[in-house]
């Protein structure tokens, strides 16, 4: 299993995705010998929870791995110790395993810590001073990382707002993903000469912002012909004042239109870029003629707003801009051109790769295998997906619950929010208060409630109080003490 992981990654990058301009032919061509999911969502919009719900295919309210360290606010910063993972039940099963790239599943625990060979590369942004880095710069006499042409705008406090994107000074041959690449293919030669079944998981830091690239991306695509998103447009009316001061935080504002589109066009030369790297890998898979006997992952732990609502990054907003992502995967002898559209969670892989490899485990609770649908199968499925949030430079608990139409996110703390995906694909006009609006809210809120309790998220027991959530038969309070009154004969 070749696993291909980006991180903060757009859907609408992809020509396979519909973008007409994308220069990204490899994640083209897998998604047409592959299967393209339409309907693929992180569980949550952060990197740390996010990957730590593929390790061991647990919803991140369970795991507990709730932000990333840099920002941490309190939470866990590791798994503990004995937590499950999908890459030791691969090793109890003879496979080799490896990760090259972006870890960021932890602070004190590295990737060896869960069986995970390869170069332990830790933060959250390549890591341009790593050790391993500088070597291979060193070895092939490559210039060091060197950057200008610097795009970031005014904070609120009136200091210089969080660097967005710059040109990096280096050749194609000394860049980060260039590196990565090839450390990748060094593992795969290895493996093939070993002639184990393995794993092997290629995680680029990009395209999370700073979009830092070299001249030939950076310039690759025109501003000019950068269509900018329709939700720029947002006023943030009837919306969480938290959106506000993010958009605040991201000094939106502060930049020309101009530079907008710039960002823009630089983000999507980041990705063609990565898409040139993923093609020297597979490229190698193919050399070693594993191609036919290796199934092939890509995705990432999140979206990214770059603009998009007057936002960059990621946060307390729970548009699709960073919850939908891309899913591709390409399973030897599977249909090849297929597009699914049912809900599906990056947690889903977890399953999907113990069923690769012969696995059999309980743990993975909130994983359930996509291998059926990448076979053609029409297996009954869930209608709806649930996301969270825990926080991210401060708390800020939330919850998602996305159906076929609409789009439920409850805030306590603030507005709650409802979208008709059908007519506001954008997600401009929050309904949640519309009194025509109250039997689609109700029937959310229900059903949001119902999954929460199923699921064991102790969020629900603030909405058994709070909204309209349906009849109850049970004792929201868990007292204990009055249960008749919820038997539906007494009130």
């Amino acid at each position: 299993m070749l696993f291909l992981m980006t991180d903060q990654h757009r859907v609408d990058t992809l020509g396979a995705y519909g973008n007409a301009l994308a220069r990204t032919p490899v994640l083209d061509e897998l998604a047409r010998t592959g299967t393209r999911f339409d309907r693929w969502y992180t569980p949550t919009a952060i990197c740390t929870p996010a990957r730590a719900s593929l390790l061991t295919g647990q919803a991140p309210f369970r795991h507990k791995l709730l932000a990333n360290q840099e920002r941490n606010v309190g939470y866990s910063e590791d798994l503990p110790d004995g937590a499950w993972t999908f890459p030791q039940a691969l090793r109890d099963r003879g496979y080799n395993c490896g990760l090259i790239g972006k870890w960021h599943a932890g602070t004190a625990k590295t990737p060896a810590d869960y069986g995970l060979d390869g170069v332990h590369l830790p933060g959250w942004h390549n890591p341009v001073d790593h050790p391993d880095y500088l070597r291979y710069l060193a070895e092939r006499g490559l210039p060091p990382y060197r950057i200008s042409d610097r795009i970031r705008g005014t904070l609120p406090n009136g200091g210089p707002g969080n660097l967005l994107a710059a040109r990096l000074h280096q050749p194609l041959e000394a860049t980060f993903e260039y590196y990565l690449a090839t450390r990748t293919i060094e593992m795969l030669h290895r493996y093939a000469d070993e002639g184990r079944p393995f794993f092997l998981a290629l995680h680029f830091f990009g395209p999370h912002l700073p979009y830092i690239v070299p001249d030939e991306y950076f310039d690759l695509v025109d501003p000019g012909s950068v269509p900018l998103p329709r939700s720029i447009a947002e006023t943030f009316h009837g919306k969480p004042p938290v959106q506000r001061n993010y958009s605040a935080h991201w000094t939106f504002d502060t930049m020309p239109i101009e530079q907008s589109r710039k960002l823009i066009a630089v983000y999507w030369g980041y990705v063609a870029l990565i898409d040139s790297q993923l093609g020297r890998v597979l490229a190698a898979l193919a050399e070693l003629g594993l191609t036919d006997d290796t199934s092939v992952f890509f995705t990432c732990d999140h979206g990214e707003f770059t603009g998009a609502h007057r936002l960059h990054d990621k946060g307390p907003a729970m548009y699709e801009d960073i919850y939908r992502t891309p899913g591709l995967i390409r399973v030897p002898g599977a249909p090849a051109g297929q597009v699914r559209d049912e809900f599906v969670s990056l947690t889903d892989c977890t399953a999907t790769i113990l069923q690769l490899a012969g696995v059999a485990a309980d743990e993975p609770v909130d994983s359930r295998s996509l291998l059926p649908l990448v076979r053609g199968e029409a297996p009954a499925w869930q209608p709806d997906v649930v996301a969270e949030f825990h926080g991210h430079h401060f708390p800020y608990p939330q919850r998602m619950l996305r159906t076929e139409r609409y789009k439920l996110v409850v805030n306590p703390d603030s507005t709650n929010e409802l979208y008709d995906l059908a007519l506001d694909p954008d997600e401009l006009l929050n309904l949640y208060e519309l009194p025509e609006m109250a039997p689609v809210r109700s029937t959310l809120m229900g059903r949001l409630y119902t999954l929460l309790r199923e699921r064991g998220d102790n969020f629900h027991h603030w909405m058994a109080s709070m909204y309209d959530v349906g009849d109850l038969d049970h004792d929201p309070t868990l007292s204990g003490l009055d249960e008749s009154s919820y038997s539906g004969n007494v009130r």
